[in-house]
C-alpha cells in the first residue's frame, strides 16, 4: 500500500501479487485515529446483495469490502496521524475470509505550515452526504450555518483569518478581485482598515455583472474608500489576490481560484492558497501596483512581458515561479503543452471551460502513461481525446430523480451557482507521484484569453511534494465523485429504472461483485486500469 497524506484526504494506492487475485473479493480497510481514539472499519456504501437489509443494512468494509485498488479517504482531519490497515478479503459474501494485510502509519498536513497553506471548499452541495445531513434545503435554509460550514471545509476561515492578519497600524492588505460581493469578507477589509491597517483593494468595476454587483456590495459594505476601481481593459480583471504587507513590506499572499461570492467560496470547487514566502509576495505586490493605476491593456502588456516574461525551459529544481497576465502572444500556453508534453508517468489537469487547442494537441497523442481531465462539463472537442483509453476524462453531474440506482438519494443543485456548477479550479499536476513533480496552480483558465487579454496570475512549483500530494488528494477526491455520478447516470437514450421493489428487477440496484471478476481488468496488459494500480501503488 502506498499512502498520500493531504490536510483533509488520505489516498491508497493498494496492491497484490497476481497469484492471489483469485477469489479476491475486495479489501477491508480499518482505520486508527491516534489523536482522537477512535478505530473502525471505513464504510462502503456499494453492499454484497445478502448484505442488503435496507435501512438495517451493515456498510463497513469488513463485510463488504472494496472492489477497487485505489480509494480515498475523505473524512481525514488536518494534523491527525491515522493507521489504515488493508486486509484482502477472500470467501464468498456473507462469509468472507480474511487473507494477507499490510499497515501504514501517516500523518495529515497542518494548515499553518510556515511555507504556506491550502484550502479546498467541499466543491459540490450535490453530494449524498449534503443531502443525508442537509436534506434538499438550500443551505441558506439550514439553521446554525451549518450547511455552508460542511461545505466551506475551512476555505471561508482560512480567508478570513488571512485578512483577520491585518490588525494594527503595522499591517497592510493589497487585493486585486474580480467577483467581489461576498458581504463577510468585504466587512473583513473594514474591520481591518478601522484597526489602522493600511487596506487598498483592486476590483472589477466594469458596467456588466459582476461589475455592478460588485459596486452596489462595496457601496453596501461601506468600503468605497478603500477601493479603486479596474476598468480599462479588454476582457476581464481575473485576479483572485490578497497580499499581505507588514510594516509596508509585503510577506505574503493569498491566491487561488476563488472568486468572493457566496457560489465562489461555497458553491463550485475552489481553491485558496496562501504562500509565506516575501519573494513571491513582492512579485505579486510589484504586479497590484501596476494595476493600482488602472492601466490600459497595452501598458500593462509590455510590464507583464518585461517583468514576467514566458519560461523557455523546465523550471528550476525546488523552485516557485510567479507568472501574470496579459502577455503579448499565447506562449506561456505554449509552455504548458511542453511540459505537460514531457511527463514521466502522470498528468492531471482541471479544466473549468473546455480544454484549449494548445494543449489539446497534447492529449490527443498516444503515450503510454495516463492522464486525467476533470472537466465542468463535455463538449465536442473532448471526442478525439476520449478515443485514447489513457486519458481519463470525467466531468461535473449529480444522480438525479430520473437517474441510476434507486438505492441513492436524489442530488440537486443549491443554485449558488449560475453558470459554473462544479469544477471552477485551474491547476495542472505533471508527475506528482514522483520526486520532482510540478504544481501549476492560480486564476487562469489555461485558454487564450486567459494568456492575452485577462488580468491573471499563475504559480509554477516544481519539485514540492508535499504540495503535489496535496493538489492530487484533492483532484482524485472531485474525479472519483463525479466519475461515479457518470457509472450511475441513466443514459439519455433509455428509461430510468423502476423504483425498487421486492422481488423487482435486479438492475434497479447496483451491488458488489460476488466473484474476482472486478479484480481481473486490473492485471491486463497494457490496460488503463493496470497502468492506475501501479501509478498510485508507485510500482
Amino acid at each position: 500500500m502506498h499512502a498520500i497524506a493531504g490536510s483533509s484526504v488520505v489516498l491508497l494506492g493498494i496492491d497484490i501479487a497476481e497469484r492471489q487475485v483469485s477469489g479476491l473479493l475486495g479489501f477491508a480497510i480499518e482505520r486508527t485515529d491516534h489523536l482522537e481514539g477512535e478505530r473502525y472499519w471505513l464504510p462502503n456504501f456499494l453492499l454484497f446483495e445478502v448484505n442488503d437489509k435496507g435501512s438495517r443494512s451493515d456498510h463497513s468494509s469488513v463485510r463488504n469490502p472494496f472492489q477497487e485498488f485505489l480509494w480515498g479517504d475523505y473524512t481525514a482531519k488536518p494534523e491527525h496521524t491515522y493507521t489504515y490497515r488493508v486486509v484482502a478479503m477472500y470467501g464468498r459474501a456473507g462469509a468472507l475470509d480474511a487473507g494477507p494485510e499490510v499497515s501504514v502509519r501517516i500523518a495529515t498536513a497542518s494548515e499553518r505550515s510556515p511555507l504556506g497553506a491550502v484550502y479546498f471548499n467541499r466543491g459540490f452541495s450535490v453530494a449524498q452526504r449534503y443531502v443525508e445531513r442537509f436534506g434538499d434545503r438550500p443551505p441558506d435554509r439550514v439553521p446554525y450555518g451549518e450547511a455552508y460550514k460542511w461545505l466551506s471545509r475551512g476555505l471561508a476561515e482560512g480567508l478570513l483569518a488571512f485578512i483577520g492578519r491585518a490588525n494594527s497600524p503595522s499591517w497592510g492588505l493589497r487585493a486585486a478581485l474580480y467577483e467581489f460581493s461576498y458581504q463577510p469578507v468585504l466587512d473583513a477589509f473594514r474591520i481591518a482598515a478601522d484597526s489602522g491597517a493600511d487596506v487598498r483593494i483592486v476590483y472589477d468595476n466594469s458596467k456588466a455583472a459582476p461589475g455592478e454587483r460588485n459596486v452596489a456590495a462595496v457601496q453596501a459594505a461601506g468600503i468605497a474608500d478603500l477601493t479603486i476601481p479596474r476598468t480599462n481593459t479588454s476582457r476581464i480583471p481575473h485576479n483572485k489576490f490578497i497580499v499581505l504587507l507588514r510594516n509596508g513590506v509585503p510577506v505574503e499572499v493569498w491566491t487561488g481560484s476563488t472568486n468572493i461570492t457566496e457560489g465562489g467560496i461555497f458553491g463550485h470547487s475552489n481553491v485558496g492558497h496562501v504562500v509565506r514566502d516575501a519573494r513571491v509576495a513582492k512579485s505579486f505586490y510589484d504586479y497590484w501596483r501596476q494595476l493600482s493605476v488602472d492601466p490600459a491593456v497595452a501598458q500593462l502588456r509590455k510590464w507583464v512581458d518585461r517583468n514576467t516574461p514566458t519560461p523557455v525551459r523546465k523550471p528550476q529544481a525546488n523552485s516557485v515561479r510567479t507568472l501574470f497576465s496579459p502577455r503579448s502572444d499565447i506562449r506561456m500556453l505554449e509552455w504548458y503543452a511542453k511540459l505537460m508534453d514531457e511527463a514521466r508517468d502522470s498528468v492531471f489537469l482541471t479544466a473549468a471551460f473546455g480544454v484549449n487547442e494548445v494543449l489539446r494537441r497534447v492529449f490527443e497523442k498516444d503515450v503510454d502513461y495516463l492522464r486525467y481531465l476533470l472537466l465542468e462539463r463535455e463538449d465536442e472537442t473532448i471526442e478525439t481525446i476520449n478515443r485514447d483509453p489513457d486519458n481519463r476524462v470525467v466531468s461535473g453531474g449529480f444522480i438525479g430523480d430520473r437517474d441510476g440506482w434507486h438505492q441513492w438519494l436524489a442530488e440537486s443543485p443549491t443554485g449558488l451557482n449560475e453558470h459554473v456548477k462544479f469544477i471552477h479550479t485551474k491547476y495542472m499536476l505533471i508527475d506528482p507521484l514522483g520526486n520532482d513533480p510540478i504544481v501549476i496552480t492560480g486564476s487562469a483558465n489555461f485558454s487564450n484569453a486567459s494568456v492575452r487579454d485577462n488580468d491573471e496570475n499563475m504559480l509554477v512549483f516544481r519539485g514540492n511534494t508535499h504540495l503535489a500530494d496535496l493538489y492530487l488528494g484533492e483532484f482524485m477526491r472531485l474525479f472519483t465523485h463525479f466519475r461515479f455520478r457518470g457509472k450511475t447516470k441513466t443514459p439519455p437514450n433509455e428509461p430510468a429504472p423502476s423504483p425498487v421493489v421486492r422481488g423487482g428487477p435486479k438492475y434497479t440496484k447496483l451491488y458488489l461483485r460476488d466473484s474476482d471478476e472486478w479484480a481481473q481488468r486490473f492485471f491486463v496488459p497494457g490496460s488503463p486500469e493496470l497502468k492506475e494500480r501501479k501509478l498510485f501503488a508507485c510500482r
